[in-house]
């Protein structure tokens, strides 16, 4: 059986779509398919490197491709591009996925015709590349030439191999943080902080909360600017629908992000997440609210950019999404100078029965960057990978240079408030001018609350220079709220998913599988918009025409394999003798 990563979007990790750079210039040809792990290329850079531990910094230029957006690249002619170049003699070919969001008809194209980049960030679409023999294994690679690497991985080996059959190490995870602690909160039900302010901050923990403060603030300002006030706007264009629109059912009723499954937690027993009764309720809500025209009427029409204008225009009450997803339009906002008009964050259920686990952690699962069979230099290739895991490397990349973007005060690394300012105000361009936060997607590090042996975080995003980054409406909002940063809000101490996050998880390639995924993902996409503009007394018929259709399709196939599967990686994660 040919495994594949699950198409489906996870709601903490994905970036937006965008950026087009250089393709890659190499093929899969004959002499480079013979490169793997054990069996390094006789080019001078590895020889003259593969014995000692010395960078070499003979310049090279590795071709990538990453399957996940970064609209602020600038080819490595940022700041930290240079710094990085300079300390390792590589530069980045780049090119981005600007059409799906996830890299699908790229990747595709590349294994149909076995031309790789050097290297790529291939997230759900790695499986399609092992199927196709263009991923090398990285075991033996990390284990002789990746210290930094190897202490960052500790005793989660197992979380790195690729399936309980196939133990092979494909990519290394930087698509999130070792050790991450969650000092903020980003997600949830998001409210303008101007609405928070003048009903005086109420109590928002349940659906009919946040109805009833957009319902409330609506009614006395109809207007916003000489334009239509809208109290709720969700993007449900492409890929984005499910971030906004059918991730949140399960989020909003108690269940961790598992992409398009949900998986009982006593008998690993996987099934579409939109079977759940309690998610049926959550969708009738958003028809409740399309139908009192709180729900934005073009919702299901309209582009991304348009969604995105609306929330720039600062006419828009609430979301429900996440930070990254509508972050451009935010920006707009706060670099207007309209804070009021930017969002607090709240773990809104569907009603007090439930605990919002949208910060549970999945350990260190996450998907990351690979090397192909056309890498010519794979043992060079990961060393640089190797370099930027190292504490030096996760300062520059994080932090930034000494004496530009931060100073040591006191033993302690310190962003003087003049770059803050841009940091936080101006993000993109700040972004796209210094390099900081565009270079993690190329090597595994250390996430949020991890100190390094000077007793310095290795990010910037820790409680003193988080809460320093905030306006002061945001400010007031929070102490309205009694909290310091969103997550105060948000519940603690929730357990570690045995079966990691399965957004990465691979699924069949073959067989009937990935026949029966694409047609319930088309039943999905017609069928969700479809219930939540019904007329309310035709929801509950609507939805059950969508639940047969499913079936129909052979969803219950589906879910069992899906579920064998999710046994395996169990067995895998933790060692367990699952049935």
């Amino acid at each position: 059986m040919k495994l594949r990563s699950t198409q489906s979007l996870s709601l903490l990790t994905l970036s937006g779509v965008l950026l087009l750079s250089a393709c890659s210039s190499n093929n899969n040809n004959d002499e480079a398919a013979g490169n793997s792990a054990s069996e390094a290329p006789s080019t001078s850079s590895a020889s003259a490197s593969a014995d000692s531990g010395a960078m070499d910094t003979t310049p090279i230029t590795f071709s990538f491709f990453g399957a996940d957006a970064s609209p602020n690249w600038n080819n490595m002619q940022d700041e930290i591009g240079k710094v990085i170049t300079e300390k390792t003699g590589v530069t980045i070919n780049a090119e981005y996925d600007i059409a799906s969001g996830g890299g699908e008809n790229k990747i595709a194209l590349m294994a149909a015709s076995g031309q790789y980049p050097d290297i790529i960030f291939a997230k759900g679409e790695l499986g399609k590349l092992v199927d196709a023999g263009a991923i090398i294994d990285l075991t033996d690679l990390i284990d002789k030439y990746a210290p930094n690497l190897k202490k960052l991985i500790g005793e989660n080996t197992n979380r790195l191999k690729y399936s309980l059959d196939d133990q092979s190490i494909y990519s290394i995870p930087t698509n999130g943080g070792v050790d991450q602690q969650y000092f903020d909160a980003t997600g949830g039900f998001e409210v303008q902080l101007r609405v928070l302010e003048e009903l005086g901050y109420p109590e928002i923990k349940t659906v009919q909360d946040f109805e009833n403060v957009l319902k409330e603030y609506v009614a006395k300002h109809p207007t916003t600017d000489g334009q239509p006030t809208i109290p709720l706007l969700l993007n449900a264009d492409d890929w984005k629908s499910m971030i906004t629109v059918t991730n949140p059912a399960f989020i909003a009723t108690g269940a961790p992000d598992d992409g398009e499954y949900y998986v009982d937690p006593t008998t690993y027993e996987a099934k579409l997440h939109y079977k759940r009764p309690e998610e049926r309720e959550y969708f009738k809500w958003l028809n409740h609210m399309y139908n009192e025209g709180l729900l934005d009427k073009d919702t299901f029409v309209q582009k991304d950019d348009q969604y995105q204008a609306k929330i720039a225009s600062g006419r828009v009450l609430g979301l429900i999404s996440q930070e990254w997803e509508y972050g451009n339009a935010e920006n707009a906002l706060k670099a207007a100078g309209k804070h009021e008009y930017t969002y607090g964050h709240f773990p809104v259920t569907l009603n007090d029965q439930y605990q919002d686990h949208e910060l549970v952690s999945a350990g260190i699962d996450f998907s990351g960057i690979s090397i192909t069979t056309a890498n010519k230099d794979p043992i060079r290739t990961i060393k640089f990978l190797d370099w930027l895991a190292s504490d030096e490397g996760q300062v520059l990349l994080n932090w930034g240079i000494e004496g530009v973007h931060y100073n040591v005060e006191n033993g302690k690394r310190v962003i003087p408030a003049d770059v803050l300012d841009k940091k936080v105000n101006d993000n993109s361009n700040f972004m796209k001018t210094t390099g900081i936060g565009l270079y993690t997607t190329f090597s595994m590090h250390y996430g949020d609350g991890v100190q390094d042996s000077t007793g310095n975080y290795y990010t910037t995003n820790f409680p003193d220079q988080i809460i320093a980054s905030y306006s002061d409406a945001e400010k007031a909002a929070l102490k309205g709220y009694n909290a310091t940063t969103w997550k105060d809000l948000w519940p603690t101490d929730l357990p570690v998913k045995e079966w990691g996050a399965l957004y990465n998880m691979q699924a069949p390639t073959d067989g009937d599988y990935q026949v029966i995924y694409q047609k319930t993902q088309d039943i999905i996409r017609k069928s969700i918009p479809k219930a939540i503009l019904a007329k309310p007394e035709e929801f509950d018929k609507t939805y059950d025409q969508f639940l047969a259709d499913l079936d129909k399709a052979g969803a219950e196939k589906m879910e069992s394999i899906y579920t064998g599967l999710v046994k395996n990686r169990v067995k895998l994660f933790t060692g367990k003798d699952i049935q």
